[in-house]
């Protein structure tokens, strides 16, 4: 009977480990093996804890120009809009996109591409690294080559080339950095300007454009109150401007602050608050913000300033908190306890080096799309109410998805995507976005 009793406890053992071993198998699948790894059952609720819930469950696109308006969204799914060489986008990924390039047959020079070398902040440091900046159209401030070559934003043939590179990712919603006229980085000029044929554009390919307030010099909440009320009146009835659904059927603007931690929770507050001394809160300009998270404070002092929710914008994973995979469980429940949006930054990989050379610890290699692959995963993990990708074109750091090709100089080899071609990361982006928007559906359902 002991006997018995012993082989009974080695099968029960053996079989145990067995189970054991094939679960941990499972969790070490690559992300390119599937993203079938959630549950559905995502709970909506228009209102937490008497706080009007900003979470969409729908976004229908906003109606063209002279078209009424959409009312409440009636159904759960993820809106989509015939667009585009594969059929499709979808409004709950939201692409950053950058407007500061030029060249001379459009803007009298080259802007951007010849980026200066920026020195480090420790002189002992800086003393190592050289300096100047780079001389386009061979040698630019990156370390890939676009397809179009070292072009102008202002370009038309550019502007409707990128719609339609973006429209091949199935991105819906452009992020246009953003500054108030005559304002622009310290690298480049005014782009405002520039701001309708963005739109006209993004018009042509069904494609929707909201704002990435930049921190120009003097912004703070009064700034931002009057960049707002500007960016509204201006183009709020432009058939591409963006409008969030809400789940008790509100349709409204959508703004991403970037570095909002530069400013204090108090002052914003007296914008995003309904008390606030200039409140937007309940007015014709009341819109759904968000706030930049980089250090886990700052999720507190989202919350304390009144935002509707937060974004990780770094596509290098462990630059900081916010953009730390292992640290959007946290966040997302953090979120979700505040009624607060999660919205994390996924990026295919991160090089500055052309522009920082001495932050070469801060790479993350693309591994031919592996990486952005784990970062897509780690998003899709979250159940995220929106994913933001950065960046379309962010050259200077090397998170573009744009098209790039292989080239070669007398001083320079530039990084490509080879072996794959030009548009491996937009149709990558385009398997993943489809991906989620039928894991989001479940979730909602």
């Amino acid at each position: 009977m002991a006997r018995l009793r012993r082989k009974s406890c080695i099968a029960l053992f053996l079989f145990t480990l067995f189970i054991f071993g094939s679960l941990m198998g499972l969790r070490t699948l690559k992300p390119a093996d599937g993203f079938m790894d959630l549950t559905p059952g995502l709970d909506f609720l228009p209102l937490i804890g008497g706080k009007l819930d900003r979470r969409s469950v729908a976004r229908p696109p906003t109606a063209p120009a002279g078209q009424p308006r959409p009312g409440a969204p009636k159904s759960t799914k993820p809106p989509l809009s015939n667009t585009g060489p594969e059929g499709t986008l979808f409004y709950d990924v939201h692409i950053f996109y950058s407007t500061w390039y030029g060249a001379p047959q459009m803007d009298g020079k080259y802007i951007h591409w010849d980026h200066i070398l920026v020195p480090h902040w420790d002189p002992k440091i800086a003393s190592s690294y050289p300096r100047g900046r780079h001389m386009p159209p061979d040698d630019i401030g990156s370390s890939f080559y676009p397809e179009l070559g070292a072009y102008s934003s202002r370009d038309p043939a550019v502007l409707e080339s990128h719609m339609e590179q973006i429209g091949t990712s199935a991105a819906g919603v452009l992020v246009v950095s953003w500054y108030p006229p005559g304002l622009a980085d310290d690298n480049g000029e005014p782009t405002e300007d520039l701001v309708p044929a963005v739109l006209d554009a993004a018009y042509r390919h069904n494609l929707k454009v909201t704002f990435h307030i930049q921190a120009y010099h003097g912004r703070n909440d009064q700034s931002v109150h009057d960049n707002v009320k500007y960016i509204i009146d201006r183009y709020g009835d432009h058939g591409a401007f963006y409008k969030f659904a809400t789940s008790n059927g509100k349709s409204m603007p959508l703004f991403y602050i970037y570095d909002s931690y530069l400013t204090s929770p108090e002052s914003w507050s007296e914008l995003l608050s309904p008390t606030g001394a200039h409140s937007l809160r309940s007015s014709a300009y009341d819109s759904v913000f968000i706030g930049l998270i980089v250090e886990e404070r700052h999720k507190h002092d989202i919350l304390a300033a009144g935002f509707d929710g937060m974004y990780t914008y770094f596509a290098s994973n462990g630059f900081s908190f916010g953009s730390s995979h292992h640290n959007w469980k946290g966040i997302k429940e953090f979120c979700d306890a505040n009624n607060l949006l999660f919205i994390p930054s996924v990026g295919p990989g991160y090089i500055d080096t052309s522009i920082r050379p001495w932050n070469n610890h801060n790479t993350r290699n693309r591994v031919n799309g592996r990486y952005y692959e784990t970062a897509l995963q780690a998003a899709l993990n979250v159940r995220p109410d929106m994913v933001t990708i950065t960046s379309f074109n962010e050259w200077h750091e090397g998170t573009q998805i744009e098209r790039a090709v292989p080239k070669k100089t007398v001083n320079k080899v530039y990084m490509d995507y080879q072996p794959h071609g030009p548009e491996h990361f937009l149709e990558l982006t385009r398997t993943w976005v489809e991906q989620y928007s039928k894991e989001k559906e479940q979730w909602i359902m």
